[in-house]
């Protein structure tokens, strides 16, 4: 056991600065606290800024961008983006580019509306249980096979990527635009609608919540101490105690303040109200007149009555599913064979090949992947406007590629993490989200937008001649 601590490698005991052997020591990547604190800023630029010119003094620094209700929409907000960049990523990391991923989304979210409103619903009957099975196994499919065609062209018809998805760019949403027949696809499957995160079905309210991150939080001490287990198996370095709690509190602290956050979020007093008559729950005489504690019973639910009758809302549907995307893709990229694969080919293509690795069946499993998560993003994208366009996706490829390489993915290839690229989905929905909230013109905010891309990639530059 003395091997793992004592020596002069110690991370903790080098003559550095405080911060540094901090750092050092938890092992916390640098780029992600810079990504962090540039986030936090963003955010509370954006609170005092609304708070000057709206006058609205409800929120932390006196704007209304760090309230409950406006951080409860960034995260549904955002889900859509930053489940598409994770695929994205592997796509950058190895030294292809997708930018039809807008016009695939168009595309498979008008597919699965039309199969829906034009086809299930007038056989099967409108409502009908197996209608958004079906449609959910259908876009998934479709955008899987796509994105497996763009890869085919790329890897074995060797067709730059840049290319083949900017044909798919134009191609993928002419084709939308005549399935659709230039009109808007409506309304979808009642039960289909629940995955956009708009509707109380969708909502899992404060119990679960909690539960879930509580769940998350004992997850996350579990790997603590796995990840100490094996680096004593494999005799590799370890890190002081002290720095596995920190990062341990660190992360439980996350998880639960945005539980906090989401449950603090009440649903909106008519609709609380509407849906309590719905469903035969008792609202406390004279509620209407008074803020108290009356409790209803709804169900297996107890709520707290506050101005009326109020609900907690906690996650809503988009999130959760972007939240086991992101763990499922973690563990892709840093824990499987295909994960390793990508970035080795990505680093070095010829060695990857001298290697045995089959890199044109590896790029179509790629391109797959990603149009499996487009169709994951489509359908929640189309569940939560409860209809279809050819114009659903637009612009969308842009943001995503941005979100990537705000978060780290080198454009060179073989560098790239999720959690970097989720959280630059973040920082890029919260720029749209604070423009929109300042009411700025969609010209003044595209302009913002590509200006910010173009900054990351110089930063990224910046950093990377600096570490080497």
């Amino acid at each position: 056991m003395s091997k793992h601590k004592g020596s002069s490698a110690d991370p903790a005991l080098t003559d550095d600065g405080p911060i540094r052997r901090f750092l050092n020591a938890t092992e916390i990547d640098t780029r992600m606290i810079g990504m962090i604190a540039a986030l936090l800023l963003i955010w509370c630029a954006f609170d005092i800024a609304s708070g000057i010119l709206r006058g609205n003094f409800g929120g932390l620094l006196g704007g209304s961008f760090l309230t409950p209700r406006n951080l409860w929409n960034l995260l549904n907000q955002t889900a859509s983006i930053a489940i598409m960049t994770t695929g994205m990523v592997l796509i950058i990391v190895m030294r292809h580019i997708d930018l039809s991923v807008g016009s695939m989304l168009s595309l498979v979210a008008v597919a699965g509306a039309v199969l829906q409103v034009y086809e299930l619903a007038p056989d099967l009957g409108v409502g009908h249980w197996a209608i958004w099975i079906i449609a959910i196994v259908a876009i998934l499919a479709l955008g899987t096979l796509i994105g497996a065609f763009n890869g085919f062209l790329t890897a074995y018809a060797q067709i730059p990527s840049f290319i083949v998805t900017l044909g798919g760019l134009i191609a993928y949403s002419g084709v939308a635009f005549l399935l659709a027949k230039g009109e808007t696809v409506a309304p979808m499957d009642k039960t289909f609608k629940v995955l956009g995160g708009t509707i109380p079905a969708s909502w899992i309210g404060p119990f679960w919540t909690w539960t879930l991150s509580l769940i998350a939080c004992a997850v996350i001490v579990l790997a603590i101490i796995n990840g100490r287990r094996q680096r004593i198996r494999f005799r590799f370095p370890l890190r002081p105690v002290w720095a596995e709690v920190t990062l341990a509190a660190l992360g439980s602290i996350t998880v639960l303040g945005a539980a906090w956050i989401v449950n603090s979020y009440p649903w909106p007093p008519k609709l609380a109200e509407n849906y309590a008559k719905e469903n035969n729950i008792v609202i406390p005489p004279g509620i209407e007149d008074r803020a108290g504690d009356a409790i209803c019973m709804a169900a297996d639910k107890v709520v707290r009555c506050v101005e009326g009758l109020s609900f907690g809302t906690g996650y809503a549907a988009p999130v959760l599913v972007a939240f086991a995307i992101g763990i499922i893709m973690t563990f892709l990229a840093t824990r499987t064979r295909f994960g390793r694969y990508v970035y080795a080919a990505g680093g070095n293509p010829e060695a990857a090949v001298l290697a045995g690795i089959n890199t044109k069946m590896l790029t179509v499993k790629v391109f797959a992947l990603m149009g499996f998560l487009v169709g994951v993003s489509a359908i929640i994208s189309s569940a939560r406007l409860d209809a279809a366009t050819n114009a659903l996706g637009g612009l969308n490829e842009l943001y995503v590629i941005a979100a990537a390489v705000i978060g780290g993915t080198s454009l060179a290839g073989g560098l790239g993490t999720i959690y970097g690229a989720i959280l630059g989905a973040l920082m890029m929905q919260s720029i749209q989200s604070g423009m929109g909230l300042l009411n700025l013109p969609a010209a003044f905010q595209n302009i913002v937008v590509g200006s910010v891309l173009v900054i990351a990639v110089w930063l990224d530059q910046i950093y990377r001649r600096n570490v080497k």
